[in-house]
């Protein structure tokens, strides 16, 4: 077989058992844990996508984002399957095989190997985490912002092959289409710096020095520092801001150095995920040492040994490089 065609039989293997593992959600009702907010007591979104509901879509901080890309695909689900649950769980479904089936090709273009590219894309497309953004019509956001960041890269990549205005106008486009869809995008700017080491290899193919890469994504983390602060605003808008006096900083930070163990132990061992699991340790806890270890490891590495990071080797970093940014733990 020629290498076209194994890479359209790698394609097609995707669909089918993609489809075969989530094909199912086609006859799940809605919840009652956050699809009363996005759709069935949510008057503005049950009354389709009308000049009103726009309006509405990007003046909303319901929920507390601002994230009109996701309104408007409610409204047009609204629009077309009314509050037939099956027709939204589908189009999830749908955004999860566009999203698998974008990271194959980019994989595969990028690296020129096909067989790595499909392993990676098979973890992305059955991994158990993928199950809530599949099954769970509220996390519309997730499938959907991971959609436009995989756009993204795929502007970068063209981009890449051939610097120009046009091109990185593109890159934008999809970037700030994507912060529309869910602020977790405000990440991506650091990826594609990866991403330029390896698999692009523009550090070292005269695609510019170290410094001017970093100058070129200027643009896109102002595009990321603003809707951050849009981001605090909506969260402050709904009280989702706790003030230090009720949460303390030591708090804060132990929590978010345990979400560096945590999200990648489920990716790992997915065993007993579900929403009421969340890290949430207190600091000087038992947990505390190791984590702070483990994180601290976690920095020194990289530099250490670069190599385990950004290249198709057999070791575990190969496929943890690419993948943790859209694997699902990122989710939250």
């Amino acid at each position: 077989m020629t290498p076209r065609a194994w890479q359209i039989l790698a394609c097609i293997v995707l669909v089918l058992a993609t489809v075969a593992a989530f094909g199912e959600v086609r006859h799940h009702q809605f919840i009652q844990f956050d699809d009363v907010y996005y759709l069935t007591e949510n008057p503005a979104v049950q009354e389709g996508l009308t000049p009103k509901g726009i309006i509405w879509a990007f003046t909303t901080t319901r929920t507390g984002n601002w994230t009109p890309l996701t309104w408007l695909s409610h409204l047009l689900d609204c629009q077309i399957f009314g509050l037939r649950p099956g027709g939204h769980h589908l189009t999830n479904l749908l955004f999860h095989l566009a999203n698998t089936l974008l990271l194959f090709l980019w994989l595969q273009r990028a690296t020129r190997a096909l067989g790595p590219a499909f392993l990676v894309a098979a973890l992305f497309a059955w991994h158990p985490l993928h199950v809530e953004p599949v099954a769970w019509v509220a996390a519309r956001k997730d499938v959907l912002s991971t959609f436009f960041w995989l756009l993204t890269m795929w502007a970068y990549l063209w981009y890449g092959e051939r610097p120009g205005r046009g091109r990185y106008f593109l890159v934008v486009l999809c970037f700030t289409l994507g912060l529309m869809a869910k602020p977790m995008l405000v990440t991506l700017p650091f990826v594609l710096l990866l991403l330029d080491y390896w698999p692009l290899g523009r550090w070292a193919s005269g695609g510019g020095s170290a410094r001017s890469l970093i100058l070129e994504k200027l643009p896109l983390l102002a595009l990321a520092a603003v809707f951050s602060i849009v981001t605090l605003y909506a969260q402050q808008e709904v009280g989702a801001v706790a003030p230090l006096g009720e949460i303390p900083f030591s708090s804060r930070v132990a929590t978010a150095l345990a979400a560096y163990v945590w999200y990648p132990l489920k990716m790992f061992w997915p065993a007993g995920s579900s929403w009421r699991s969340s890290p949430s340790w207190s600091f000087g806890g038992p947990g505390v040492i190791p984590i702070s270890w483990w994180a601290g490891s976690g920095i020194w590495e990289p530099w250490r040994r670069s190599s385990a990071w950004c290249r198709w080797e057999t070791r575990p970093g190969r496929i943890g490089t690419l993948t943790c940014p859209l694997s699902g733990c990122s989710s939250w």
